[in-house]
């Protein structure tokens, strides 16, 4: 298991292993967020941290929210709103250590306009 956390260390999260690929959205809140996304199955995926220590937040369809720390403020990860047994979780690959980043391709996915990758 490879654990990824906010800044204070709030919010952790653990993942099966290192992403194959990280995401970079350019989306209106993707962007503002500056995050870069691992994708897991849910199930896969353990969330560690109270209630108390978790915002969220429910843009566009309201399908997704978006985890952020209550304290520190670091975007965390995002889960579907509806739970799924095919379901996944974007997990922000920016709260990994930055040496496992090293060798992960990034993808570029034009999420503001055509919803495909750019590369």
């Amino acid at each position: 298991m490879i654990e990824a956390s906010c800044h204070c260390g709030s919010i952790t999260i653990d993942i099966p292993r290192k992403p194959r690929t990280v995401t970079d959205c350019n989306c209106s809140i993707c962007r503002r967020y500056g995050v870069l996304w691992a994708y897991y199955k849910a199930r896969d995926v353990r969330v560690r941290g109270t209630r108390s220590s978790m915002s969220s937040y429910l843009w566009g369809e309201r399908s997704i929210r978006f985890v952020r720390c209550r304290h520190c403020g670091c975007v965390t990860h995002w889960a579907e709103v509806r739970k799924s047994a095919s379901g996944r979780v974007g997990v922000n690959a920016r709260n990994l250590d930055s040496g496992i980043l090293k060798s992960v391709r990034i993808r570029h996915l034009d999420g503001a306009l055509t919803w495909k990758f750019l590369d």
